[in-house]
């Protein structure tokens, strides 16, 4: 006979939120930090697998602090806009779960790596030949290895590569290391120093000169540029990835894939974008580098981008991870804003408060839309423009109404990011701008009753000015606050998605000259009142999680939706809701 609990239990979302912040949650479009509390700065960089004195496996995060990311962290207020870097350090970070970050220490220095303009980009290998960890990193216009005995000591000077003999061009355009997981050997993922309109690989170890540096050289791409180079392994194919050339901006995913560390990669020199990257551009970054987690039950890649906001100034946070799924056999980037990750299990899924809106703070779109070069593009990645009256949004054309508008440092002390939406014209107009928002394969969008948010602020001389969530054939909306000159918060309640998908947007009926500006639009899922009353689950556990439905039937595993979890630790049971 099961024995229930005399009382039952309410399940509360700040329980949730509790378990969740301490233990497996990523929260992406913010500033991390370390579990001591200090901000992370790590850009440019790789994770990498290894033993500590006592032999203990730990992941360690390495990458670069940057002072403009220094100075633009936590207020975010604008970035440096300047291609002049001011570097500070290489930095190692400690983790067992790839959540919870210590810092270990900054294991090279401005003073100790020498005089430099330029340090960026780079990766740790550890070389057996030598029996030393080596860093391999852009130095000036060449590659500089940097040896350690340990994988968190101080790294010192010991090789700098000129690379003119192998590609022709003295430096790498761009860089990472990556260890295969089933053989140990590391390599150097990098494009041409000029153009990046090729991409190599070579195998880092001991060379004929004994010292540490690249074995080899193979193309292994040649067509239109590219940059931001990185690769992983996902059940025994190896994928290359990179990205546009837009400098310290987001931009597209590609990838081509092969079966061998030195391909054929197919399709041949023509690299695919990734779907589910492009309507926010990887959620606003650039390709950094991916983590491969080889879990007790799942494979899970996790992509690691660079949000250069130091220098780009678009948006908050500078690490923005995202999970790698496969669809048909082909990679599917998962834009999140929250997501848990089990590192032992390799289990992820969706975080209760995860904003489902794309491109939300308008920050994907690095210049003024519509724009005839990089990219050529005539609308905002992730939305949809649907000009009812007035002039028609035209690359190149004198009265096209521009989409986007940019933010100013007093803007941004209240929203995110370079850019917000702009509605307007020079003459009498009538425009709606939506998103439809669905389930994907690995993302559900789960029934509920969620909240759609923005800021706005705008002039006067609007006959309808409104946000909406249209699902099926029923629409809510909520008017819009007009001729606020300051960004004011907005939110559509009880917003009841069933089936998958919603769409979002708004709507605006203006004079010439009109405007309306917004920024920060949200889409999160409120917490379940008919799903939280109070139920009763069995009162004996051993240490293991059990789950159940909401309304008490054991599960062997958790389901998509909303699962019941309990489990009981030191004595303590705690029970909480997961969404998956």
């Amino acid at each position: 006979m099961k024995h229930f609990l005399a009382s039952a239990l309410l399940l509360t979302c700040v329980a949730v939120s509790s378990f969740a912040q301490s233990n497996n949650v990523i929260n992406n479009d913010t500033f991390w930090r370390t579990k001591t509390g200090a901000f992370i700065y790590s850009q440019g960089g790789g994770i990498f697998r290894f033993p500590d004195a006592q032999g203990k496996e730990h992941y360690y995060w390495y990458g670069v602090k940057y002072q403009e990311a220094v100075d633009y962290c936590p207020k975010a207020l604008g970035g440096s806009n300047s291609n002049n870097t001011h570097f500070l350090s290489v930095t190692c970070y400690r983790s067992d779960d790839l959540v919870n970050w210590t810092f270990v220490r900054d294991v090279l220095t401005s003073s100790s790596a020498g005089w430099a303009y330029w340090v960026g980009r780079l990766g740790v290998a550890y070389v057996e030949e030598a029996k030393k960890y080596a860093l391999l990193v852009q130095f000036n216009d060449n590659v500089g290895v940097f040896t350690c005995n340990t994988p968190y000591g101080s790294y010192t000077k010991h090789n700098q590569i000129d690379m003119t003999s192998m590609i022709g061009t003295p430096n790498t355009g761009d860089q990472t290391v990556f260890t295969d997981p089933d053989t140990g050997k590391s390599y150097l993922c990098y494009s041409y120093g000029k153009g990046r309109s090729r991409i190599y690989l070579s195998e880092i170890g001991v060379c004929a000169d004994g010292k540490i540096g690249l074995k080899d050289c193979h193309e292994i791409y040649k067509g239109s540029g590219r940059e931001g180079d990185c690769m992983f392994k996902y059940k025994n194919k190896y994928y290359v990835c990179a990205s546009d050339l837009y400098g310290w901006n987001a931009s597209n995913v590609y990838y081509l894939e092969a079966s061998s560390i030195y391909g054929p990669y197919t399709p041949t020199n023509s690299m695919q974008k990734m779907p589910g990257a492009d309507a926010d551009y990887g959620h606003v970054t650039q390709t950094g580098f991916f983590y491969t987690v080889r879990g007790s039950e799942e494979e899970t890649v996790i992509y690691c981008g660079d949000r250069w906001a130091g220098f780009a100034g678009n948006g908050n946070g500078f690490n923005q991870w995202c999970p790698i799924t496969f669809v048909g056999g082909k990679p599917y980037f998962n834009s999140l804003s929250q997501w848990h990750l089990d590192a032992t299990t390799g289990r992820w899924w969706v975080g209760k408060d995860n904003n489902y809106v794309k491109n939300f703070s308008f920050d994907a779109d690095r210049v003024n839309i519509p724009s005839a070069n990089k990219p050529s593009q005539a609308y905002l990645r992730g939305w949809t423009t649907s000009v009812k009256r007035g002039n028609n949004v035209v690359i190149g054309g004198a009265d096209s109404p521009v989409l986007n508008a940019r933010n100013t440092k007093e803007d941004r002390a209240t929203v995110m990011g370079n850019f917000c939406l702009n509605i307007t014209d020079k003459i009498d107009f009538r425009r709606q701008v939506s998103q439809v928002i669905k389930s994907t394969t690995d993302v559900p969008l789960p029934d509920g009753s969620y909240i759609l948010s923005c800021y706005v602020k705008n002039s006067a001389a609007f006959s309808e000015l409104y946000m909406y969530a249209k699902v099926g054939p029923d629409t809510m909306r909520i008017d819009l606050p007009k001729a606020v000159s300051a960004w004011t918060k907005v939110e559509l309640n009880d917003v009841a998605i069933t089936g998958g998908q919603v769409e979002v947007g708004f709507f605006a009926d203006g004079a010439a000259n009109a405007w309306c500006r917004i920024d920060d639009v949200s889409l999160v899922r409120k917490g379940d009142s008919a799903d939280t009353d109070a139920i009763s689950l069995p009162s004996s556990h051993d240490g293991a999680a059990t789950y159940y439905t909401l309304d008490g039937t054991p599960l062997s595993h958790p389901r998509k939706g909303v699962n019941i979890v309990r489990k009981t630790s030191g004595g303590k049971t705690k029970t909480y809701k997961l969404i998956k």
